[in-house]
């Protein structure tokens, strides 16, 4: 489509009308002729809000804040956080990422080459470049570049770029993802807070909690997520609603409002159980794991507790990436997340943020000050992490420990013993073996609630023969764990294995049992565990926690056949675990 003539914001802003705001920003509604894809030759209609400080101009000029939604939201989720930041003197765009709210072209997962893309070139709207801009979706009426936001001499890589804005970027889940996948291709900006979003996305969807590659990633693909991954194809292909498709039909060719390589690479979580090699590396292309060498920028990362979808052993994956490499990076774990979108009282309210009386927020702006004020603002520490065991009142700092290192545990091993107790008394290991029995086709072995929300209220109930357990004694005193738990264990399995369409699956899952008998699957959280080979050793990194095991509780572990929430192994196993020596043993990290 043809641009014409720029035109200044103000005029524009007046012929459509901007809203006011008691804060002291305006609001202004556009569209975004964008241009993605390896070649930046596929354009796309994005629609965003510009708020503009009152005091901005240019003679005093702003820094700048990009932000976007979550999977299946829209810009409308953002503007709590953007009055906030406008109303402190930051020059904001909220935008409805590619495939949602408004936005046009297909869902890429936050690919690096077109979502990531996307932002950058509204990074370069922020910068001043005009001709991309325009108050109607037909972009006929343009509206110039910004010309009151802060310019930088020159970019991360050292030289200087057109459109060069001081900027940073905020979002969670979806629109934290695309931070990274926005600076790996784009070094004008300048720093990034990235929340509850993923490392690796083959992963996410389908975890394996053995034999790591790299960070959390695997050569062996675990077991899917089916209900979240069905959840994310329904939102996805349902987003446009009839109008959407009606507007732009070329969406609802091949896979409906998706990359092409998304629909199988979903789909499989009900066919077969796992993503084939060709669906990993989509979903690895759309995942930091795979581009964090081009990230060279600093990062607050904050993840959640409460999350089944994207673990907390992700983001540590992704801080000590970026940490070796030398990226001035620090991480907050907090309470809430993707099971649980709720935050403890005085951590954040992403509606109505106030640094004064929520922790999280106070770190978030603390880190844009310091960043793109250069106020010299104290970022706080390396790592936090919220103890809900910790009373308070109001804003939530007293109950967040802080360290200068992300590994605050120190080893605490229960060893498997042979009559099912976990006991931290060599002494008293006795030999034996527990066996267990999978289902055909996958299929769950016990009832709980689904993983999207573990604290639903669900009657449990197990298939017999399908679980292995140990239970320790009853504790004598609280103990605290603080990271991803380990489990060391010999496994075998009959009838013999021949690759990963039949090989053995099963489910490590750590409870907290209350001296009424009351058990709690902590934060709803399941280490599937896929083997090729079983007969070796196995080591099982079971997803990082935050948990008090209160006195006069137990610890009791469980390694299922199936779980309610998972595609377990297409082919039925009867799996043996060993017991009985120091060998085998589950090693929790306890802080104090």
């Amino acid at each position: 489509m043809a641009v014409a003539a720029a035109a200044v914001l103000t005029p524009i802003a007046a012929a459509a009308p901007a809203t006011a705001d008691a804060g002291g920003f305006t609001k202004t509604t556009l569209h975004f002729q964008v241009f993605v894809g390896p070649n930046r030759d596929v354009p796309c209609d994005v629609i965003g809000d510009v708020y503009k400080p009152d005091a901005a101009s240019v003679s005093n000029r702003v820094p700048a804040v990009l932000t976007t939604n979550g999977f299946g939201g829209s810009k409308n989720d953002q503007a709590g956080i953007a009055s906030f930041l406008a109303s402190r003197g930051y020059a904001v765009l909220a935008y409805s990422g590619l495939g949602f709210g408004g936005s046009g072209c297909k869902i890429h997962m936050d690919n690096p080459e077109y979502d990531g893309v996307a932002a950058s070139e509204l990074v370069s709207f922020l910068g001043g470049r005009d001709g991309m801009a325009f108050v109607d979706p037909e972009h006929t009426v343009p509206v110039a570049g910004l010309d009151y936001v802060v310019q930088d001499a020159t970019a991360h890589h050292g030289t200087a770029e057109a459109n060069d804005p001081r900027v940073g970027m905020i979002g969670g889940s979806y629109g934290g993802a695309v931070q990274f996948a926005a600076a790996s291709v784009d070094p004008r900006i300048d720093t990034i807070i990235p929340m509850i979003t993923w490392n690796d996305l083959s992963y996410s969807l389908a975890p394996n909690s053995i034999d790591q590659t790299s960070g959390v990633s695997t050569s062996v693909p675990g077991a899917s997520k089916v209900v979240w991954s069905l959840t994310f194809g329904a939102v996805g292909v349902t987003n446009p609603r009839a109008e959407g498709y009606a507007q732009d039909p070329v969406r609802a060719l091949g896979c409906p409002n998706f990359a092409d390589p998304a629909c199988p690479a979903l789909a499989q979580s009900a066919v077969q159980g796992f993503p084939d090699p060709a669906s990993v590396d989509f979903l690895r292309q759309s995942s930091v794991v795979s581009y964090a060498d081009r990230v060279k920028i600093p990062v607050l990362l904050l993840q959640g507790q409460q999350d089944t979808l994207f673990d907390l052993n992700e983001s540590k994956a992704t801080f000590e990436t970026l940490q070796a490499q030398g990226n001035d990076v620090k991480m907050i774990w907090h309470s809430w997340g993707h099971s649980n979108l709720t935050p403890a009282e005085g951590e954040i309210n992403m509606k109505d943020p106030n640094p004064d009386t929520q922790y999280e927020t106070g770190r978030i702006i603390d880190w844009f000050d310091h960043y793109l004020r250069d106020s010299g603002a104290d970022t706080g520490p390396v790592f936090s992490y919220f103890r809900n065991w910790v009373d308070y009142t109001g804003n939530a700092a007293p109950a967040y420990a802080e360290s200068s290192d992300v590994s605050v545990g120190q080893d605490f091993s229960l060893y498997l013993s042979g009559d099912g107790a976990l006991t931290d008394r060599r002494d008293r290991i006795v030999a034996g073996a527990q066996t267990l029995n999978t289902l055909p086709g996958g299929f769950p072995t016990d009832r709980e609630a689904p993983d999207t929300r573990p604290n639903a209220p669900v009657p449990q109930s197990v298939e017999p023969g399908t679980e292995a357990e140990w239970s320790s004694g009853i504790l004598d005193a609280p103990l605290d764990v603080v990271g991803a738990p380990v489990l060391d264990v010999r496994v075998t399995a009959a009838p013999a294995v021949t690759g990963v369409e039949d090989s053995v699956v099963v489910f490590a899952k750590l409870y907290d049992v209350a001296p009424d008998g009351t058990e709690t699957l902590i934060n709803g959280q399941v280490a599937p565990v896929r083997m090729v080979a079983p007969g070796e050793p196995v080591q099982v990194v079971m997803p990082a926690i935050v948990h008090r095991f209160g006195e006069g509780h137990r610890v009791r572990l469980v390694v299922a056949g199936g779980d309610p929430s998972f595609r377990g192994g297409l082919v039925p196993h009867q799996v043996t675990i060993a017991a009985g020596d120091p060998g085998q043993a589950l090693v929790l990290p306890v802080s104090g």
